[in-house]
């Protein structure tokens, strides 16, 4: 019975989208998954900061946000197959600066683009922030596997 209960959790998990916890998906996938929803989450904070501690009566999650969002894509950028041959040590800092460069250049665009819009819709902010942030998401994904494509 409890076979069948695994059988089907990772059935489930497979229609979800979901990886099997190995050490590889942990750090490939996993983590940078989490870094895209922190990223998700700062895009929210940036453009309306009033919300999260609605949601999470916390401290300012700011940071928390950035340096999850920063590790998740500094995660995703050292596992791709166009930095296999590029030493450790240097792939890291690959890695670090340009997670950190996507990072800071998404927060630094949602505070432009915040100041343009209208200062009393939330919901506008909101969406915006999402949307940019899913843009830029794709864009830089869409870079990286053509990088990826090169290096084959």
């Amino acid at each position: 019975m409890a076979s069948t209960q695994n059988k089907d959790a990772c059935t489930i998990c497979e229609k979800v989208g979901l990886r099997p916890l190995t050490k590889d998906n942990v750090f490939n996938y996993y983590i940078p998954l989490h870094g895209l929803v922190s990223y998700g989450a700062l895009s929210v904070n940036v453009m309306n900061p009033q919300i999260v501690p609605k949601l999470l009566p916390k401290k300012d999650l700011t940071n928390v946000f950035l340096i999850s969002a920063v590790v998740g894509s500094a995660f995703y950028i050292y596992g791709r197959p166009h930095l296999k041959d590029i030493k450790n040590n240097k792939r890291g800092a690959y890695a670090l600066l340009a997670a950190t460069l996507f990072s800071m250049g998404s927060v630094l665009a949602w505070a432009l683009i915040k100041s343009a819009l209208p200062k009393d819709n939330s919901l506008l902010a909101t969406l915006a922030g999402l949307g940019t942030g899913a843009a830029i998401v794709k864009i830089g994904t869409d870079y990286i596997h053509d990088l990826d494509k090169l290096k084959n």
